[in-house]
């Protein structure tokens, strides 16, 4: 793919939690030209290569990227976009609500999505990583549980990166404990 790291191959181990930055000002706003082919069989834009030359928007020059750990870990950004999604609906990601919450009927569901959206009760138990990516709470006597699950955005794999809003599209499943 040609992303560099001071003129030596970076390894996408290097890269994730990782973000690139202007040698010359150390900016984040950086650029490089992609060239993208359109794949019919995966209905996606796909990039085909990418250009040694970066550019700063900040300092305006030609530069070289710096590959530096991330101001904000992996987690502590997967966390704030789960939270974001789950409290707000805002980013790229479906609901899903099972039938065994459907069938409780609309005010029940009502219930149970407002106590997902308004859930704090993270700990070191039920949140080791503290990535906000579970919950499980009580409505009408029924022990419910939430969950997210990280894709392509095409949905046909797993996210390489879930920290990655663009590489990600967030599944949060809804369901009755019984129905896991």
């Amino acid at each position: 793919m040609g992303t560099t790291q001071t003129n030596n191959k970076a390894k996408n181990s290097e890269i994730i939690g990782s973000v690139p930055r202007c040698q010359i000002c150390s900016s984040e706003r950086v650029v490089k030209i992609a060239a993208v082919c359109w794949n019919p069989d995966s209905g996606l834009w796909e990039i085909e290569r990418v250009s040694d030359t970066a550019h700063c928007f900040e300092c305006g020059a030609k530069t070289t990227l710096n590959w530096v750990q991330a101001d904000t870990p992996p987690q502590l950004r997967i966390r704030e976009l789960n939270d974001r999604f789950r409290t707000t609906g805002v980013g790229n990601g479906s609901i899903l609500i099972t039938n065994g919450i459907k069938d409780g009927g609309e005010s029940f569901m009502r219930a149970v999505l407002d106590a997902v959206q308004s859930y704090a009760d993270f700990n070191d138990d039920n949140d080791p990583w503290g990535e906000h990516d579970f919950g499980s709470f009580e409505v009408e006597g029924e022990k419910i549980f939430w969950k997210f699950n990280y894709y392509t955005p095409d949905l046909m794999a797993g996210s390489e990166n879930p920290a990655n809003e663009m590489l990600t599209h967030r599944i949060l499943t809804i369901m009755l404990a019984s129905e896991y």
